[in-house]
């Protein structure tokens, strides 16, 4: 295990080695910002609550995009970060990161495992939404390594998390109550 911490570490020297340039430091904080505390995530569902007060299905969409982000952050903010307590990369490698120091623990990253759940929950209603959705989570977390806050697996782990949150509450909710978040209306 301690082998495969080492590789992570190295990885994302090397990736950070490779990828960070000056013109691109602005648009990476950006992009991460979209997922800073789930609040993108949590509009996307609202606005789909929002627009279902005269259609049910509409509703039952942003009650299940939001039920994924309750779920994953339950998983990944109280549950796993807390558990594993991984130290933040520029803490082990000492750099200083392009965004202040966050307060909490590095495993999983919980930008990515937001964006990842609202992506799949997405997915499931509008595949072209989910696609959208996914690029953006992609680049979400690909701007948590830019900016030296997260390991590879942090992010990669995050990713399989909110994936993973997202289809737990498609099973255990709206598949038990036979209720289609997906299709036409």
């Amino acid at each position: 295990m301690e082998r495969l911490l080492e590789l992570d570490g190295r990885l994302l020297l090397g990736l950070r080695e490779m990828v960070v340039h000056p013109a691109l430091d602005k648009a990476m904080i950006f992009v991460s910002s979209l997922g800073d505390k789930g609040m993108l995530w949590i509009a996307i569902g609202l606005l789909l609550l929002l627009f279902g007060i005269k259609k049910k299905n509409w509703r039952q969409r942003g009650l299940f995009v939001l039920f994924s982000l309750a779920a994953n952050f339950l998983l990944c903010n109280l549950i796993l970060k807390p558990l594993v307590d991984r130290t933040r990369p520029y803490v082990v490698w000492d750099y200083t990161p392009l965004i202040p120091p966050v307060g909490d623990a590095s495993f999983p990253s919980g930008h990515t495992s937001a964006s990842f759940a609202a992506a799949t929950a997405l997915y499931c209603i509008d595949k072209r939404w989910g696609i959208a959705a996914y690029i953006l989570s992609v680049l979400i977390g690909f701007s948590r390594l830019y900016l030296g806050v997260h390991f590879p697996l942090d992010v990669f782990c995050g990713a399989i998390l909110g994936a993973a949150s997202a289809k737990l509450v498609q099973k255990l909710y709206w598949e038990r109550r036979k209720t289609c978040v997906g299709g036409k209306d």
